[in-house]
């Protein structure tokens, strides 16, 4: 083995050819994939542009005390598995052990040429070189890049040997730039099961979720027990108590996750669509009808299908679900033939389906085919602490979507806290929208959130039906009608819980009746009625 460094001559070609290749080699060190396309680019730069053929690098491998050849330009995958040597066998385990140079200029001629990898029989019958600098990086050896050439050819060895290494010092920096996000990566995916495992822990948090409450608690448990099988749920409980947010959970928790997931409130479409809309029509079932047209149970196919308000559901249209449900198959409007589906069925309701069931207005089979894991979402006012986690939340949201920089002023969260809540978190949010808007001084006060609540009691506290909790119905006197006046809550629903609340605000206010009536928002009239109603008026 022979390793002449000679001073040779320059030609402006040679200088052209080699800053080309070194300049597209930086390029290909900016690829964002893997190493093998920028490493196999510059050994095929080799080869193309100045005749270093069947170029390789031979990386260490993981035992430490062996070479293997990992990328190759002009090698055959046998040759390319043929290329394992021991450190210090042959010459590029030389190379290697040594961290010198070789240049071996006729491997005819070189006892310690192996030709283990490329037999000479492929090789030209005239004089082949080889030429082999080592790979180093902070001076520790990662392993050796190597190629042919033809002896024969004008360019001299040096300026071969200068380009390797400059090239070799290119590949040093993809190895190890290669290996830090390796680790990095590794570090990364470490974090986000740490991470993952704290939020599986943590599961008032889940997809979204937000609360620790008891109530709310015990509901993700059974949304997250349920949601691995095939059962089909219904979820009972107010409107804006998050049922949809809840199907979204059993879904994507599920073993259809990768599937569709398609939801359709059954009372927001008129009857006379809804059965389209669900299960399609064939081209000319009735006017209008001109192309055939898939509905959304046949969309929801190997996913999960949300029926919101399922107790609004016709009655001839309860019949054709169940035959859904019994037979995982649909009918298109104006077809003739069954079309098999794999759905799963999540059912929402805010009405008392036993009721429904009782009173004729729903079928008993589908009642019992829905209800195979009841899940009840509790209302906001059963949460106790969860409305200040999400009246932040709502609040940060708001001020991202004005624009704003607003903050809740003192007592705020705790006059939200005392607040009935009969619109559930959706009544919820759009208050703290509302507070965000009319918020001077970027400080949302109590007076604000008072005047708010005030303006909302005029829909009334009425509990939906379903409710386990007893409404006592009262009717309102006749009050003479005051011009410009801002609506106020309502006369027509007293309920026995009341009461606490309205001895706390007493309590609170010295049994000023006028002070405790506004923290309560409510008009002294309305607040005394309360009183009357409920046997309080003298205490």
């Amino acid at each position: 083995m022979t390793i002449p460094i000679k001073p040779t001559t320059t030609t402006n070609a040679d200088e052209d050819v080699e800053l080309l290749i070194i300049s597209e080699a930086s390029r290909l060190m900016t690829h964002n994939g893997t190493t093998d396309e920028p490493i196999n680019g510059i050994l095929r730069l080799m080869s193309q542009m100045i005749g270093l053929n069947r170029g390789r690098v031979a990386l260490k491998d993981d035992d430490m005390d062996t070479i293997s050849i990992r990328y190759s330009y002009g090698l055959t995958p046998p040759e390319r598995a043929r290329g394992h040597y021991v450190i210090g066998e042959g010459v590029t385990g030389r190379v290697m052990q040594t961290k010198q140079v070789a240049v071996v200029q006729n491997i005819d001629d070189e006892p310690i040429y192996l030709t283990r990898a490329v037999e000479r029989g492929t090789l030209p019958q005239e004089t082949v070189a080889f030429l082999a600098v080592p790979i180093l990086y902070n001076n520790t050896p990662l392993g050796v890049l190597a190629a042919h050439r033809l002896r024969g050819r004008k360019r001299p060895f040096s300026r071969d040997i200068t380009l390797l290494q400059v090239l070799a010092t290119l590949i040093a920096q993809i190895l190890s730039l290669s290996r830090l996000i390796e680790e990095k990566t590794a570090l990364l995916a470490d974090e986000n099961r740490a991470l993952k495992q704290a939020l599986d822990q943590k599961t008032e948090g889940t997809h979204g979720i937000l609360g620790e409450s008891p109530a709310l608690r015990h509901a993700l448990r059974q949304a997250l027990h349920v949601s691995p099988t095939q059962a089909t749920v219904l979820l009972a409980g107010e409107s804006g108590t998050g049922k949809e947010r809840f199907a979204r959970l059993v879904h994507i928790t599920s073993q259809l996750r990768d599937g569709p997931f398609m939801a359709i409130n059954c009372a927001a479409i008129p009857e006379a669509l809804l059965e389209s809309e669900l299960f399609g029509h064939e081209k000319g079932a009735f006017t209008g009808a001109v192309v055939k047209k898939q509905g959304i149970i046949e969309l929801a196919n190997n996913g999960t299908l949300f029926l919101d308000e399922i107790g609004d559901l016709a009655l001839d249209l309860q019949s054709k679900l169940l035959h859904v449900l019994e037979k995982q198959a649909i009918k298109r409007v104006g077809g003739t033939q069954d079309i098999p589906i794999n759905v799963r069925i999540i059912a929402a309701t805010h009405k008392n389906l036993q009721k429904a069931v009782n009173e004729g207005r729903f079928r008993i089979d589908l009642f019992y085919r829905l209800n195979v894991f009841p899940i009840h979402l509790p209302p906001l006012r059963e949460r106790g602490g969860d409305v200040s986690h999400l009246a932040r939340h709502f609040l940060q949201r708001a001020n991202h979507e004005f624009d704003r920089n607003t903050v809740f002023g003192p007592g705020v969260l705790e006059r939200l806290e005392g607040y009935n809540w009969p619109g559930n978190i959706r009544q919820l949010e759009n208050i703290v929208k509302r507070a965000v808007l009319i918020a001077q001084n970027r400080e949302i006060t109590i007076d604000d959130v008072i005047l708010i609540l005030q303006h909302e009691a005029h829909i009334g506290e009425h509990l939906e039906a379903g409710t386990t909790q007893r409404i006592t119905p009262i009717e309102p006197p006749s009050l003479p009608s005051i011009p410009h006046q801002p609506a106020q809550r309502g006369y027509g629903w007293v309920r026995a819980d009341e009461a606490q609340s309205l001895l706390d605000a007493l309590r609170q206010t010295g049994g000023n009746k006028t002070r405790a009536a506004m923290s309560l928002g409510m008009t002294p009239r309305q607040f005394r009625y309360r009183l009357e109603r409920l046997g309080l008026l003298n205490q």
